[in-house]
């Protein structure tokens, strides 16, 4: 209780695991921060399927405000990091601080928490190579071109790294977040 999760998302996130995330650490009395490429309100999306179409659709979902920009983030003040899915992850995998911010992340054996397109990032940061993923199925190939192996599982923890499909896979993937945060204050005890 009481850690400070990292959430990093972007104009095009989406916005069920956005706020679900916000609210879902502030319920275990953590405290969420958003990073973003800038300070300021940013425009989520709702991903969903519909009938006759061969991949989702997309849609304006609800604003959210980032707390700092990603340029701002001092690793040490952070317990985890959370990658979100959505859109954003398509050009946040191109912003080199953010993916040396993941990077110190995983040397510092700090949690790194990735869901559905979220884990883009973490391929391109490197994180990919000999490690056990999942994600939306059609990050897979990207997951194994990195050299990681992609499972089928809806959540998998791989040494610090735990990685969920989709907003569909939230029960599954915050059980072992927070199974994972749990750990880690029966070790600092």
């Amino acid at each position: 209780m009481n850690r400070k999760i990292l959430i990093v998302t972007g104009d095009g996130g989406e916005s069920y695991e956005t706020l679900y995330a916000v609210h879902r650490f502030q319920e275990e009395g953590d405290t969420p921060v958003i990073a973003a490429p800038s300070k300021r309100r940013l425009n989520l999306v709702m991903h969903d399927f519909e009938p006759g179409w061969d991949t989702y659709v997309e849609r304006p979902g609800y604003c959210l405000a980032s707390d700092l920009t990603i340029q701002d983030v001092a690793v040490e003040d952070y317990d985890a990091i959370l990658l979100l899915g959505g859109r954003a992850p398509e050009y946040l995998r191109n912003h080199e601080l953010l993916l040396e911010l993941v990077r110190e992340f995983d040397r510092q054996g700090k949690w790194v928490f990735a869901i559905c397109h979220g884990i883009q990032i973490l391929v391109t940061a490197g994180l990919a190579a000999n490690r056990n993923l999942t994600a939306y199925e059609h990050v897979r190939t990207e997951i194994e071109m990195g050299g990681g192996k992609y499972s089928t599982q809806q959540a998998v923890r791989d040494k610090n790294i735990v990685t969920g499909q989709t907003w569909q896979s939230h029960p599954e993937f915050y059980r072992e977040v927070f199974a994972c945060l749990k750990e880690s204050e029966l070790v600092e005890k």
